[in-house]
C-alpha cells in the first residue's frame, strides 16, 4: 500500500509538470520553466513522456474543457430554477403571482396551463393565447398533448427561458431553465485532481446471464429501475474491487457507472460520482476487458443546482477506497 501509495505521487508530479508543457504548447498557459523541490540538474534532460501517453493527457485536457462549456452552456445544469410538481388537473404557469406555478425568472406573466390527465400532459393556452414568440420544439407554441417520456420530452421555449415536463415516479414534474440565471453568470470554472495514470485502469468484465435490473435510488427518494448487464472487476491499493454499471440506453453505446469513494468526506461531492465507459472489448455478452479512466468522473447535476432529479450509488459502488482523480467539488 505505502510503496503504491509513494509510486503514485512520484507520477503524478510528472504527469502534472508534462500536462503544464503540453498546455504551454498549446497556448493555454504561459510557456515559462517549471520549478520543482525535486526538479532535476539545469543540464540534465527531463524523462519524456511516451507518445501513447502524450495523446491520453491531451484527450483528457479537451475532454475536461468540453465538459466545462457543457456545464456553463446556454442549456446546461447550472440555468435550472426550478423543479416544480404538477398536482392532477390544471396548472396555470407564469411570472405573475396566483399561478400554480411561478416562474421566477424574466418570463411572461401567463406561459400557459399545463393540464395533468391520467396517462398525459396538455398544453392549453391561457386566456388572451400564447405569449408572443413561444415556441414548442422550435415551432410556434399550439394545444395539445406534450411528450413527457424518453430521450426528448417537449421543450416549451420562450427566449432564454425552456420549461420540460418531465415524467417521474408516476408523477410529472416541471423543469424550468433561464439562460441568464445568477449561478451561470457567476460560473468560474471547475475543480479537477491533476491527472494521475494510475486511475487509468484495466478492469476484467463478467456479464451477468441473463441481465438483471438494478434498483437505483435517486435524490427524490425513488427508484430507477435500469439494466445492468455485469460487473467490472479492477484491482486498486492492492484491494479487489467491484463496480456495476447500468444503461441509460439499452442501444447505447456507453457504460454508467454511478458510485462514490472515500474522497467524499473532503474533497468530492459526498452524494455521489458519475463515470461513462466504453463497452469491453468482447461486448457485453461475453467476459472481457475494459478501461475505465477514473480521471473522467464527473460531478451528478446535483453538485450545481438543487433542482436536479439524480441517481445515487447502489451499495455495490460504495467503495472504501479514495479515488483522488476526477472532479472535485464544486464552489459555488
Amino acid at each position: 500500500m505505502t510503496r503504491r501509495l509513494a509510486q503514485r505521487k512520484r507520477l503524478t508530479k510528472l504527469y502534472a509538470l508534462n500536462l503544464a508543457i503540453l498546455l504551454a504548447g498549446w497556448g493555454l498557459l504561459p510557456a515559462r520553466p517549471a520549478v520543482a523541490q525535486d526538479a532535476p540538474p539545469a543540464n540534465s534532460t527531463s524523462p519524456a513522456v511516451s507518445a501513447p501517453d502524450a495523446q491520453w493527457l491531451q484527450d483528457l485536457a479537451a475532454w475536461r474543457a468540453q465538459r466545462e462549456q457543457e456545464i456553463a452552456a446556454p442549456d446546461g445544469w447550472l440555468t435550472l430554477v426550478g423543479l416544480d410538481w404538477l398536482k392532477p388537473g390544471s396548472n396555470s404557469v407564469g411570472a405573475a403571482e396566483g399561478n400554480q406555478v411561478r416562474v421566477r425568472a424574466q418570463a411572461p406573466d401567463h406561459i400557459g396551463l399545463l393540464v395533468v390527465g391520467p396517462n398525459a400532459v396538455q398544453l392549453q393556452a391561457p386566456p388572451g393565447g400564447f405569449p408572443p414568440d413561444l415556441l414548442i420544439d422550435g415551432k410556434p407554441a399550439q394545444e395539445g398533448p406534450l411528450v413527457v417520456e424518453g430521450a426528448k420530452p417537449s421543450t416549451i421555449a420562450w427566449h432564454g427561458l425552456s420549461l420540460v415536463v418531465l415524467s417521474r415516479g408516476g408523477r410529472y414534474a416541471l423543469r424550468i431553465k433561464d439562460a441568464a440565471s445568477p449561478a451561470r453568470t457567476a460560473f468560474h470554472g471547475l475543480n479537477w485532481y491533476a491527472p494521475d495514470p494510475l486511475y487509468r485502469i484495466q478492469a476484467q468484465w463478467i456479464p451477468y446471464t441473463p441481465p438483471h435490473i438494478e434498483k437505483i435510488p435517486t435524490v427524490l427518494g425513488t427508484t430507477l429501475d435500469l439494466p445492468s448487464p455485469g460487473v467490472a472487476v479492477f484491482t486498486l491499493y492492492d484491494k479487489t474491487l467491484r463496480l456495476e454499471p447500468v444503461l441509460e440506453d439499452p442501444q447505447g453505446k456507453t457504460l454508467f457507472f454511478i458510485l462514490r469513494d472515500q474522497t467524499r468526506y473532503e474533497t468530492t461531492y459526498a452524494a455521489a460520482r458519475y463515470l461513462h465507459a466504453g463497452l469491453p472489448d468482447h461486448g457485453l455478452d461475453q467476459p472481457g476487458l475494459l478501461t475505465l479512466d477514473f480521471n473522467r468522473l464527473e460531478n451528478p447535476p446535483c453538485a450545481y443546482t438543487p433542482y436536479a432529479t439524480c441517481p445515487l450509488p447502489p451499495v455495490f459502488n460504495r467503495l472504501l477506497v479514495p479515488l483522488e482523480a476526477g472532479e472535485k467539488r464544486y464552489a459555488h
